[in-house]
């Protein structure tokens, strides 16, 4: 049992055919905002694994994992990263931002954690585990080297990302990108007037081309802001959103093309340099 669509998109491909897949959070589920229910709790019970993200990504289910960890068979997947690797920010009672997902390199790291603790309590499917990570390693390799060479054809004075919230710092760091959330890292902290009227100026003041609305968070915050650009800056700003929002905390359904972890990944990244490109 997986609590998000990404963490549940690592176990498959590492279990493959061996494994069952569940996920607490569906498609388009905000994680921070997230309220388990009694549901929740069964397919907790009844797991022989539970991977979740971990760094406070799941926002008061840390809580429920600390509380029953020697019930469940929990691993965070995110926990082998040094911290040294990690983005610092206040999240929902953690120390660092949890979206790491958004560096294909760093997140590589998840596919270990998940090998081996399917290796723990499978042994006999060990070589299975760690032949389907080897190849969705160097699958993911590859993914990399697409990202770095679809990027390149966005100058550097373009590289300005502005999305409903804080979640692709990772993202910037890896790829060179000045990245800005109308929302923190989490989406569970309240947007005031003033991070409103500072985010309008940042995009007037810069001519930034374009902003991004994410599938897992309602865009009108973002249209807010941009309504205030028009009227104090004449400046006309592209609304990137519908089937171009970005994947940021969840997957797509499937069918869409972030219906898996390397298709969310290329779908962001197309969208990001068909919108900054000159």
């Amino acid at each position: 049992t997986c609590t998000t669509t990404i963490v549940a998109d690592v176990a498959q491909r590492v279990g493959g055919d061996r494994v069952q897949v569940e996920t607490l959070m569906g498609a388009g589920v905000d994680p921070h905002k997230y309220i388990s229910g009694s549901g929740d709790r069964k397919k907790l019970d009844q797991a022989h694994l539970v991977f979740f993200n971990g760094l406070h990504l799941e926002g008061k289910m840390a809580d429920l994992f600390e509380k029953n960890h020697d019930r469940w068979r929990a691993r965070a997947v995110a926990g082998s990263i040094p911290h040294e690797k990690l983005r610092t920010a206040e999240v929902d009672g953690g120390e660092h931002d949890p979206h790491v997902w958004f560096d294909v390199p760093l997140w590589k790291s998840s596919v270990g954690v998940v090998r081996d603790a399917l290796s723990d309590l499978d042994p006999a499917g060990a070589e299975v585990y760690k032949a389907n990570a080897a190849a969705y390693l160097a699958e993911l390799d590859d993914l990399d080297r697409e990202v770095r060479a679809k990027l390149d054809a966005i100058p550097k004075d373009r590289r300005v990302l502005v999305t409903s919230h804080d979640a692709f710092g990772y993202f910037g760091r890896a790829y060179g990108f000045e990245v800005i959330g109308l929302e923190g890292v989490s989406t569970a902290s309240e947007l005031g007037t003033p991070r409103r009227n500072e985010l309008a100026t940042l995009i007037g003041t810069r001519r930034i081309p374009a902003v991004f609305t994410e599938t897992s968070v309602p865009p009108v915050g973002l249209q807010g802001v941009l309504d205030d650009v028009r009227a104090k800056y004449q400046h006309e700003v592209k609304l990137i959103g519908g089937e171009n929002a970005l994947y940021s905390d969840a997957l797509g359904g499937p069918g869409t093309p972030g219906a898996t972890y390397p298709g969310m990944v290329r779908h962001n990244v197309g969208v990001i340099a068909a919108a900054l490109a000159p």
